[in-house]
């Protein structure tokens, strides 16, 4: 079974800190919204912020959580939502599904085996479908706030399409996002040696940064950035 390591306090601290980030959250959101389909499953959907933002987009949604607490409170978030389901789920899942997509979002780098996740994840999904991940990236971005949340590696472009085509995925598109937010993170992370998590560095990020840096983005794909984005297609079994 794929491990998710870490502090839970600590990932509760920065799961807090990123409900904080709304235009972030619009922002990246976006990223998977042409891809999920009619009913995509969210692996691993923490407090289910993203869920909230994409069950907008699509007729029925599947969202999974390994921890226990989390599950009770998706259910709890989702229970007026009769086309939203809460379902346990540990990687790799045991039996195929017929999911649409499949879309997880930071966590992949907090699993020993990657490759063996992301297979699972394309098992998920219908022929055809898609899996969609963000991940943190650049190694030499690794600081103690990565460390304490469980962070198992992070990713380049290349690391990313290596881990995709061992796991049998066709790579669809592929990028970085996020340059500035790079910066302060190693900025805040790494030479003030902070964790991330609400407070006014977090909100300053999201109401002046994250806007600008969006918009730059639009206009010039990045060569670097704080996460890559890769999408996959699920092939023909």
């Amino acid at each position: 079974m794929a491990e998710i390591l870490g502090d839970q306090k600590v990932q509760s601290e920065v799961l807090e800190g990123l409900a904080m980030c709304k235009n972030h959250r619009k922002w990246f959101v976006n990223f998977a919204v042409p891809y999920l389909g009619d009913h995509p499953v969210e692996v691993s959907a923490g407090t289910g912020d993203y869920a909230e933002e994409w069950r907008a987009h699509v007729p029925r949604m599947t969202v999974t959580e390994a921890e226990p607490d989390r599950i009770v409170a998706l259910k709890e978030r989702f229970s007026d939502d009769a086309n939203m389901d809460v379902k346990e789920l540990l990687l790799p899942a045991t039996e195929p599904g017929d999911y649409s997509a499949a879309v997880s979002y930071n966590v992949l780098e907090h699993i020993d085996e990657d490759v063996d996740a992301l297979r699972s994840m394309g098992e998920l999904v219908r022929p055809g479908g898609h899996v969609i991940i963000v991940v943190p990236a650049f190694q030499w971005a690794m600081s103690p706030a990565d460390i304490a949340t469980g962070h198992v590696r992070r990713y380049t472009k290349k690391s990313m399409r290596a881990a995709m085509e061992a796991a049998g995925l066709e790579i669809v598109k592929l990028h970085y996002a996020n340059t500035l937010g790079l910066f302060g993170y190693v900025f805040t992370t790494k030479i003030l040696r902070l964790m991330p998590g609400p407070g006014k560095l977090v909100l300053v990020y999201d109401r002046f940064v994250a806007p600008l840096t969006r918009l730059a983005e639009r206009i010039v794909t990045p060569p670097f950035g704080q996460s890559v984005v890769a999408i996959a297609r699920v092939p023909q079994r």
